[in-house]
């Protein structure tokens, strides 16, 4: 499944990534290459967060919302 990451120059050095599907899922990283690695590994445990909080709630649905268009820079990962 693709994700839309964002990813910023921190201040302090590195990188900060976030996944703007599931924004509980923030990582960072020296280089831009080590950021994209750790997101995946962040993502992957949101969604088993996510997947065992479906079960204690019982029926879960989606919902379509517009959304305003990003104004960081987006990178698509698989």
């Amino acid at each position: 499944m693709k994700y839309t990451v964002a990813l910023a120059a921190a201040e302090e050095g590195g990188f900060t990534v976030r996944c703007l599907e599931l924004p509980a899922a923030i990582s960072e990283g020296d280089t831009k290459e080590e950021a994209l690695e750790n997101i995946k590994e962040a993502i992957e445990l949101v969604l088993e967060v996510t997947q065992e909080q479906a079960r204690i709630l019982g029926e879960v649905t989606t919902v379509d919302v517009e959304t305003p268009l990003l104004q960081a820079p987006l990178v698509t990962l698989e």
